[in-house]
């Protein structure tokens, strides 16, 4: 074996298990884009109209940004299709003229009341391999580690 082969597949087991994560992840992801894909949608756009719906339906953009993890200005590319196919609307905001609220319409109101228990239930096929007090521990681990990270 070779010194870089030995190096990369001789890992701590910190890094052991960020991979193992990050695989997994991948994996999961992977199966609920299919899904997605199959139906002509995009997986992440359905990730942002989630995230507008757990906010109540409307939401900051910046607030949005935040909860996904990417920047002001790539939040106003993602949220244009969105807006264009009727799945959201902009409002101003109530209390600041300068700002503006993103809200999910009616179209995407229905859009994931149809098409997300196909999804769970794809989902959830994934994860059969663990029993219910199995996945309870997986939550509490990610959310143990999640407190963890800066």
């Amino acid at each position: 074996m070779s010194d870089i082969q030995d190096y990369v597949i001789n890992q701590p087991l910190e890094t052991q298990t960020f991979f193992a994560l990050v695989d997994a992840t991948a994996r999961l992801v992977g199966v609920s884009e299919k899904y997605w894909h199959s139906r002509g949608l995009n997986g992440a756009r359905i990730r942002l109209l989630v995230e507008i719906a757990k906010a109540g339906g409307s939401i900051l953009p910046s607030t949005l940004a935040n909860e996904i993890g990417v920047t002001r200005a790539n939040i106003s590319v993602l949220l244009v299709p969105l807006e264009k196919d009727g799945y959201i609307e902009s409002s101003g905001h109530p209390e600041d003229g300068r700002k503006r609220r993103i809200v999910l319409a009616e179209k995407g109101e229905r859009l994931l009341r149809e098409e997300l228990p196909g999804n769970r239930k794809v989902i959830a096929s994934q994860m059969k391999g663990l029993n219910e007090e199995q996945m309870h521990e997986l939550l509490r681990l990610f959310r143990k580690l999640q407190g963890g990270m800066d």
